[in-house]
């Protein structure tokens, strides 16, 4: 487990790493790059680069960290690929049920496998365990119903990267609304009005907000600040 610069967790926790590209926000994966740099640096974990690989020897490593931690699980893959059998996703949910101390935060781009485990019985949904999607744009809508579904406590969107209006989407059954511009060298377009439009959607469904990041070559430098303000919502 590391500590991470990514704003709204603490931790990151990569029981699998690699994925596959799905959906538009994946054309400038940046975990893909961050694997191929990592296998050219010899790190062990990704001698597979960004094939999908299980590392069942981490699976128990959050029970080891005592003091209480919000966790980004899987934050170089998602838990819900094809290529992670039904039991390793169990056995990584029976580590979070028993962390009860730390709060764990899993997104995915693939509700519908996740809905289908949820449904057949598969998951135990404990209270520290923060379930969502990502929605890039409104091609991935669908995604949010799915979610919607489920049986997680607490249920989030990651918008980011955002590419699009979603002035249109529910929010209906939402706890929680992350927003952010894409990064990196070949990073694609945020307008403010995509975002002002997802802020004031969660301001009148009475959903916390969280501004990522504006992005672009140079994320430090175009900050995170919208309309003069830093947003750091979180749910309650």
């Amino acid at each position: 487990m590391n500590k991470t610069k990514i704003q709204w967790t603490e931790m990151t926790w990569n029981p699998v790493t690699g994925c596959t590209k799905l959906s538009d926000g994946c054309e400038n994966c940046y975990a893909a790059r961050m694997a191929k740099r990592l296998k050219a640096m010899g790190n062990p974990r990704y001698i597979n680069e960004f094939e999908v690989t299980v590392h069942r020897d981490l699976f128990n490593m959050p029970l080891t960290v005592r003091k209480p931690r919000m966790i980004f699980v899987n934050s170089m893959s998602d838990l819900f690929h094809s290529s992670v059998s039904d039991r390793d996703i169990i056995e990584i949910f029976n580590t979070m049920n028993a962390a009860q101390w730390h709060t764990f935060q899993v997104l995915t781009k693939r509700p519908d496998r996740l809905l289908r485990m949820d449904q057949a019985g598969l998951l135990n949904w404990t209270q520290n365990i923060w379930m969502g999607t990502t929605v890039e744009n409104d091609k991935y809508l669908e995604r949010i119903n799915c979610l919607r579904q489920t049986n997680s406590a607490t249920k989030f969107l990651s918008c980011e990267p955002l590419l699009g209006s979603l002035a249109t989407m529910s929010l209906q059954n939402i706890d929680w609304v992350i927003v952010g511009g894409e990064s990196g060298p070949n990073s694609r377009e945020i307008k403010k009005e995509w975002v002002i439009e997802i802020r004031d959607l969660c301001k009148k469904e009475g959903v916390p907000f969280f501004f990522k990041q504006w992005g672009g070559r140079n994320k430090k430098k175009s900050g995170r600040v919208l309309d003069e303000k830093t947003y750091d919502e979180y749910p309650l």
